[in-house]
């Protein structure tokens, strides 16, 4: 069977969802997403496991997205994606243009992804091009791992996640300077490297790897083989 592939599209990690409404040289940074799809229809998507479907969190990505979609003229079809994944959501999802992981807890939407198979469904999807946004914990989700609460223990560990990103993830860990995020880099030492998204901000990773921070400077963490360095992303109309 002949054909190209179609190209990868850029993916969008938010520490929140301020980026939804956020404006860059007076457009809405989700204009510049919807018109990286492919036909003048739009078919988003968003996926609430994370933080048991609530619709108020939904109505919340229906209306940046509407208003996005209006400013570029294109039309939105709009589907909460349900935990329950039915056969309808499954249809709509295998052929959403935009698909939003949602915040909330990281452990309980993975555990959902796995066991519905909304995994595999993402992870077919953004290969066939689709654009994908992870907030928060959706975020984390796009990354190589995340680190989460051991039940019943003050300890955490790190599940395996989505690998899109070669990064582990963390968002809105500011007030306690990236502690956990940090302390994990130098347990992995070097086999992955952090990112740090803080509040209001967030970061786009293109195909290439290269990582552009939104609104406010990124954090990023290496390890040298000896210590974890830290390091900020600043935006290209902010000096750190």
């Amino acid at each position: 069977m002949n054909g190209t592939a179609p190209a990868l599209k850029p993916l969008y990690l938010f520490a929140d969802s301020q980026l939804l409404f956020w404006k860059r040289d007076g457009r809405l940074l989700l204009e510049s997403l919807i018109q990286r799809t492919p036909e003048q229809a739009l078919r988003a998507a968003y996926i609430g496991a994370s933080n048991g479907d609530r619709p108020e969190f939904y109505e919340i990505f229906e209306a940046a997205t509407q208003a996005a979609a209006e400013a570029v003229g294109v039309t939105p079809e709009l589907r909460m994606i349900g935990s329950a994944f039915t056969a309808e959501d499954r249809a709509f999802l295998e052929r959403a243009d935009l698909i939003l992981l949602a915040g909330g807890d990281v452990r309980l939407g993975w555990e959902t992804f796995r066991r519905t198979g909304i995994k595999d469904v993402i992870l077919e999807r953004y290969s066939q091009g689709a654009v994908l946004v992870g907030i928060s914990a959706g975020a984390v989700h796009l990354g190589r791992h995340g680190i989460v609460d051991t039940p019943g223990s003050t300890t955490t560990e790190l599940l395996d996640m989505l690998n899109l990103v070669p990064a582990v993830v963390d968002a809105h860990d500011e007030s306690n300077d990236w502690a956990r995020l940090s302390g994990t880099i130098h347990l992995l030492e070097g086999a992955a490297m952090g990112l740090g998204l803080p509040t209001g901000g967030g970061v786009v990773v293109h195909p290439d790897a290269t990582i552009e921070p939104l609104r406010r400077p990124a954090h990023e963490f290496l390890y040298d083989g000896t210590k974890v360095n830290r390091s900020l992303l600043c935006p290209a109309d902010i000096t750190c």
